[in-house]
């Protein structure tokens, strides 16, 4: 299970991803969940029992019903009436998933692509064209210039900008040819989405491929991809390429790097590359890491706790809303309310998965799944390829779009979409539900946020103590996602008592200035929290509060400052340089370092990981083990000290893959004020995967601190491969 996905910048819309700053400033986007003005957006086709298309229905005939709740139809248009907009722009995407097609099967996709293109392009089909082969890559924005889109279908290489295009005013895909971490295909699907959330009305993709089998282990980003696609209004129409040879396709063996000299060597796993814990002479592959005792973090806008001396860390869950673990209270989720993690309405995304139909093969039903959460279909079991494209370019005339006000919900939380039409021998196809997802800036405009801006400009400094890292990594060219980790002094927050319970809230503002003193990146959340009584409160204040969150940036040197408040005069603000460095992709590589004292199972997320991928979040995962970032640099002579990494190897992408290259990377330790060496663990060879593709290598170790003495040290971390290339970070750790 591979859950290393990252920002795919290349599925991004040119108005809404000129910039991180952009993205970060621009307003709510008009998807199929308008918060602004409470509505959701239900796109439904309707068909008799022999496929064709019922156009002439009114709303008084259909029923939506959320989580089995009838709902009031507010708004109602159909598609296919000339009225309804006759010069209306439809908008498809041809994704070709090269990661799982034989060349020959390519070959006879392209050029039933480019038989569809001819018939179906035209000034108000613009088509955009992409591949995945490890990383998403848009071979051709949106244009309606066909006799381009054949040529790009082809493989005849043209820039990815449409100069020609029919309106320069629409909505295209922004202009790099490729971002990565995107390994899985689900992961690229959940970006692409993303990045067509702002282009208007109903968007296809025609997904073309072979195929993958569906486990368990992917649920998660699977429920992500659908809803991901619902909130953007996307339907996902896949075609399996094989046609009537629908058999599965071997399993590819992994096998483990052969031994070097000076090397530990690890075999590579699925789910990242192996968790290292070297020797002290850098020999032996060591074992997994444990985790630490007493609560457990979460993060982007939760605090999370596990039982008391069970050694257990609580269930992580970012960005939303969060109620913190406590001793005493066990079962106070951290995900966001007092039930059970499993009862967390977070958990509801997996009931937008829509049953299967029977008679599947095993790689046709994750296409089963995306189609029938999205509202779309599956061409299978045929190798009349263009018929099955032409069949779903007619969809895109063809639906009706019901509009109701949904009832209030909490951050975070899936609703089950159904939709029903009182009229004998019809099927409906719609998607199966959306979620309520928290915004990167929830406190934008409102009189907290004005406060705590004016804190953060002012000179003075804050009473609550705090400490914060900063460790990025690449997601594109010159982009990348800071993950903010902060440990805060909770001994001052204010809780009140309200209906028997004590609760806070916490508001948390994040400012990245540039040089000029404007504002590069923001993000702002609040922390709910909730305790049953007085003592657990008072025992939740005893130790720092961690708290994370994420933002993307431009590469480039920023003074980010974060302030954060629970009410009253009291608040605390913290202040950290942050250097991005230009990223260049045909240069080996590496990102920021994330230092941590907790790693757990990544197995052991659970439903937590549907909440941390529906909130956008990236968790830190090498070798199936998830590290916590950890907010400081002060380690006990006891704690589990670890650090997560990624490496961004270019030859994964433009080398041979017959002769992969070799990557391996060193840790020393030297002693902060002398820089004499403490510990050395020799070269560590890093395993990687045999899909190339995709140039970014998560790796994980632990920091060799047995032997060191109370006192502040220089960790560095040094990376190389066998082409000569070398990279090299340092960060300061303080021993106690």
């Amino acid at each position: 299970m591979n859950f290393q996905r990252i920002t795919c910048l290349a599925a991004l819309l040119v108005l809404a991803a000129v910039s991180p700053v952009a993205r970060a400033q621009a307003p709510a986007d008009s998807g199929v969940i308008r918060t602004d003005t409470k509505l959701v957006l239900v796109d439904s086709v309707v068909t008799d029992k022999k496929g064709n298309y019922i156009r002439d229905l009114t709303a008084k005939e259909f029923k939506v019903f959320e989580d089995g709740k009838e709902q009031a139809i507010k708004s109602f248009s159909s598609e296919s009436d000339p009225a309804s907009g006759p010069n209306r722009k439809h908008y498809l995407v041809l994704l070709f998933d090269n990661s799982t097609m034989n060349f020959g099967d390519q070959a006879r996709a392209r050029d039933a692509a480019a038989k569809f293109i001819q018939s179906n392009g035209g000034p108000n089909r613009l088509m955009a064209i992409a591949n995945f082969g490890g990383a998403l890559q848009i071979a051709q924005n949106f244009t309606d210039d066909t006799e381009r889109l054949k040529n790009v279908v082809n493989g005849v290489k043209f820039s990815a900008v449409a100069p020609n295009a029919s309106d320069a005013n629409a909505p295209q895909l922004a202009t790099q040819m490729a971002s990565f971490g995107a390994r899985d295909l689900l992961y690229a699907l959940t970006d692409l989405a993303k990045g067509l959330n702002s282009v208007p009305g109903r968007k296809t993709v025609i997904l073309i491929t072979a195929g993958f089998p569906l486990t368990p282990e992917i649920m998660s980003e699977a429920t992500a991809t659908i809803s991901a696609c619902n909130k953007s209004n996307v339907a996902i129409y896949p075609i399996d390429v094989r046609g009537l040879a629908t058999l599965a396709p071997p399993i590819a063996r992994l096998t483990a790097p052969e031994p070097g000299v000076h090397f530990v060597t690890v075999a590579y796993q699925p789910g990242g590359m192996a968790f290292f814990m070297p020797q002290h002479s850098g020999g032996g592959t060591g074992g997994g890491g444990g985790t630490s005792g007493g609560g457990g973090h979460s993060g982007g806008g939760t605090v999370g706790g596990g039982s008391p001396g069970s050694g257990s860390p609580g269930s992580p869950g970012r960005g939303g809303t969060g109620t913190p673990g406590t001793s005493g209270n066990p079962n106070v989720n951290p995900l966001g309310n007092n039930a059970p993690p499993w009862m967390n309405p977070s958990a509801q995304a997996r009931l937008m998965i829509p049953p299967l139909p029977d008679g599947t093969t095993t790689n046709q039903n994750i296409m089963f799944m995306l189609a029938g959460g999205t509202g779309g279909f599956v061409i299978h079991e045929t190798n009349d390829l263009i018929g099955g494209m032409e069949k779903i370019g007619k969809d895109q005339n063809e639906y009706y779009v019901l509009g109701y006000t949904p009832p209030d919900s909490e951050e975070g939380s899936c609703h089950v979409l159904k939709v029903k039409v009182d009229r004998g021998g019809t099927e409906v196809r719609a998607r199966t539900g959306y979620c309520n997802s928290k915004p990167q800036d929830l406190l934008a405009g409102n009189s907290t946020e004005k406060t705590l801006e004016a804190r953060a400009a002012a000179s003075q400094a804050g009473d609550v103590a705090g400490s914060m890292q900063l460790p990025f990594f690449y997601t594109s060219p010159n982009v990348a996602r800071v993950n903010v980790a902060m440990e805060i002094a909770s001994g001052d927050l204010k809780f009140e008592k309200e209906k028997g319970k004590f609760r806070a809230a916490v508001n948390i503002l994040g400012l990245a200035y540039l040089p000029d003193g404007s504002v590069g990146a923001r993000f702002s959340d609040t922390l709910n929290l909730e305790f049953p009584d007085k003592k657990s409160a008072e025992a939740f204040k005893e130790k720092p509060m961690h708290y994370e969150n994420q933002f993307d940036v431009a590469s480039g040197k920023y003074n980010l400052k974060v302030v954060y408040s629970s009410g009253g005069q009291s608040f605390g603000k913290l202040e950290m340089p942050l250097v991005v460095d230009p990223y260049d992709a045909k240069q080996f590589s590496m990102s920021g370092l994330a230092l941590s004292k907790e790693v757990r199972k990544a197995s052991d997320l659970g439903t937590g990981l549907d909440a941390l991928l529906l909130a956008d979040r990236v968790p830190l995962i090498a070798d199936g083990m998830q590290l916590v970032p950890y907010g400081s640099n002060h380690f006990k002579k006891t704690d589990l000290a670890a650090f997560y990494m990624e490496l961004y190897e270019p030859l994964l992408v433009t080398g041979d893959p017959k002769t992969p290259p070799v990557v391996a990377f060193q840790i020393r330790v030297l002693d902060g004020k002398t820089g004499e060496q403490k510990e050395d663990t020799g070269l560590i060879r890093v395993g990687l995967p045999t899909q190339a593709g995709n140039p970014m290598v998560p790796v994980a170790a632990k920091i060799p601190t047995q032997s060191l003495t109370p006192g502040a040290y220089k960790l560095e971390i040094k990376a190389l491969d066998d082409a000569g290339k070398e990279s090299k970070r340092t960060t300061d750790i303080q021993i106690e």
